[in-house]
């Protein structure tokens, strides 16, 4: 029997006979690995236990420790979720499982499904699990795979368009389902499942297809996990910024206008803060601010490429006979900007801002709430510099994110970068260019990244930043993408030391990303209790009697003379009600003031965490707010 040798990942090599399989070669390792092993990592790829190894490979045996652990665990739970529905609903056909961030889904062509109809699936799926069946991989050829699913119309359109020796299928007990794989070795090794939503979808994705039901799920190793996992949507919906956005009074919905939010008074503050925030950055950083138009020809998305990659996500309108696209992106208007005069390599960088709004056609059923929306708004930016240019302007925008979102709003960052797509413009060795270029910055940076293969937008690589919310939760808003390929499809130019004409090159940069969405994710993470600079009502001024009236509107003049948001509460309610309403409204100072505060000219201060400091000059008082708002505590 020929040898082949296995590649560790601490580097370590060991040989071992021609077809041995991963679950075998953890066995060899020791008792405790092949207990914990959950499938394997060959070459890269991710492959199961009972796979053959017929060359030399690098091997990573996956645990349940390792996090690609749990996409291959709740795959296979997405399997055993058809198994069941399939089971006590014969006529349902299953269509496609994937996993997904919140879990995984699968998608059935039936009737509407309710509430009794998920319960009774899940018990079914911890029956199946509790017989503890194998995975098997089958391989298929393709006149054997449209046998085998010739009654699922959904199965033979996607085998029709595999090639032949790239058809498989798992099966557990008597369900065979259509699947790359790979698995975990038995339905055993789930410890803890629990069906969480349904949702309506269209086969894939498109509306003009027939409407499936979607079920939604989590699986886990231990029922701890699942425990822990299900107080954490417990506070999730405690923060839903639908909920708290309408119980602040921030933002409003309505079916007249889908995918595009109203921003209320108090919503519009805090937006406007946000952008009165990134505005004063740029005034330091040397940004230009430009406003542009939302209509533009459908020439000038052919010259961008995206009237052929990008179109069907392009809300399309007929002028004068002429075809004309709302903008989904500023990009190309900046180029246009850019071309209006000639460019000598001393106006160089030139770094152009834009707050104007974008329109992208998203499916109805995929909209939620502020986080996917059809009309929004980006602190969008483009910097058109030299090739020698990009690494100190790719740090410098990174500087930029870095200090928004760890100094200001103090979250936890992950770096990617993300690399050639399958569809994109422009040459491998042009991407290749790219790539390492931002990957230099991103050393030069010192951040620690990971790399997110053929993720990268169609016209160039990008460095995407996930930030990491209070519940743990990972939100991708900033990022830094670096293009060549549309400042040479509109001859974005300039002329040289040598006098001659040369390319500049563009850096595409969001630091907030999406206002909607960063709004979104903010509320959540605050649950309403925003920073003093943020708060669309920064102090509420409470008398308790009507003599008090007169020196508390005294109070309030000064304070917004000097720019706080304040508001009186002259209300005939009773001081704890007022206060509990305050704190209700997450104000994040009230202040209280009576007979002695009238005579000593102060306020006593509480805030709405129910903290009371007691009382303070007003002035004094008014001058820590101005300091707090300022250092944006």
């Amino acid at each position: 029997m020929p040898k082949i040798t296995v590649t560790f990942p601490d580097s370590s090599k060991r040989e071992f006979e021609a077809g041995i399989t991963p679950k075998e070669i953890a066995e060899s390792i020791g008792p405790r690995l092949a207990k914990e092993a959950v499938a394997a990592e060959v070459d890269g790829k991710l492959a199961d236990l009972s796979a053959s190894l017929h060359k030399n490979s690098k091997l990573k045996i996956i645990t349940v420790k390792d996090k690609e652990a749990v996409s291959v665990l709740r795959h296979s739970t997405a399997h055993i979720l058809a198994e069941a529905a399939i089971s006590l609903f014969s006529y349902a056909k299953p269509t496609i499982g994937p996993v997904v961030e919140e879990g995984f889904y699968y998608d059935f062509d039936h009737k509407p499904f309710n509430p009794e109809d998920l319960d009774k699936i899940e018990k079914k799926m911890k029956e199946i699990i509790a017989k503890n069946e194998s995975f098997q991989r089958i391989e298929l050829t393709k006149k054997k795979a449209l046998e085998l699913f010739k009654d699922n119309e959904f199965k033979v359109e996607m085998i029709n368009e595999l090639a032949e020796g790239e058809i498989s299928a798992y099966k557990q007990g008597d369900f065979i389902d259509l699947c790359r794989g790979p698995h975990i070795p038995s339905t055993g090794l789930i410890k803890a499942v629990k069906i969480t939503k349904l949702a309506g979808a269209y086969w894939r994705g498109d509306a003009k297809n027939k409407q499936l039901q979607r079920i939604y799920g989590i699986s886990f190793f231990s029922q701890k996990e699942l425990d822990a996992h299900l107080k954490l949507i417990e506070e999730a919906e405690k923060r839903d910024h639908r909920k708290i956005g309408k119980d602040l009074d921030l933002i409003y919905f309505h079916e007249f206008a889908p995918g595009a939010p109203f921003y209320l008074k108090k919503g519009a503050v805090i937006y406007n803060a946000l952008i009165d925030f990134i505005r004063a950055e740029y005034r330091k950083r040397g940004y230009q601010e430009v406003i542009t138009p939302q209509l533009y020809n459908k020439k000038l998305w052919e010259i961008s490429g995206h009237w052929e990659h990008y179109k069907e996500n392009m809300f399309i309108v007929h002028v004068e006979g002429q075809e004309h696209s709302l903008k989904p992106m500023n990009c190309p208007s900046h180029c246009l900007i850019y071309n209006r005069d000639i460019k000598s390599y001393k106006d160089l960088p030139v770094r152009i801002a834009d707050f104007c709004n974008l329109h992208r056609n998203e499916l109805s059923g995929t909209l939620s709430g502020l986080f996917r929306v059809r009309k929004f708004a980006q602190d969008d930016g483009h910097i058109f510099c030299a090739f020698d240019q990009i690494e100190s302007e790719v740090l410098g925008v990174l500087e930029f994110i870095k200090y928004v979102w760890e100094d200001i709003f103090r979250f936890k960052l992950e770096y990617y970068l993300s690399t050639m797509p399958e569809k994109a413009l422009g040459t491998r060795e042009t991407w290749d260019k790219a790539e390492k270029l931002l990957a230099n910055a991103l050393k030069k940076a010192g951040i620690r990244y990971q790399i997110k293969p053929g993720e990268g937008a169609f016209y160039g690589p990008k460095i995407d930043i996930d930030i990491e919310d209070a519940l743990g939760r990972k939100w991708q808003c900033p990022t830094c993408q670096l293009d060549f390929n549309l400042p040479e499809r509109f001859s974005t130019q300039y002329e040289g030391a040598d006098g001659k004409k040369h390319q500049a090159v563009m850096i595409h940069r969001a630091v907030l990303g999406s206002l909607e969405r960063f709004m979104g994710v903010m509320i959540e993470h605050y649950a309403g209790n925003f920073p003093l600079w943020l708060s669309p009502v920064q102090a509420v001024i409470l008398p308790i009697a009507d003599r008090h009236h007169e020196y508390c509107e005294n109070v309030k003049k000064g304070f917004f003379e000097a720019g706080i948001r304040v508001e009186l509460d002259a209300r005939a309610e009773s001081t704890p009600k007022k206060v509990r309403d305050a704190q209700m409204q997450h104000i994040n100072y009230i202040l209280v003031v009576g007979d002695n505060e009238v005579k000593n000219g102060t306020v006593n201060v509480r805030t709405r965490d129910n903290k009371v400091h007691g009382e303070k000059k007003a002035d004094a008082f008014l001058e820590q707010m101005k300091k707090e708002i300022e250092g944006k505590v």
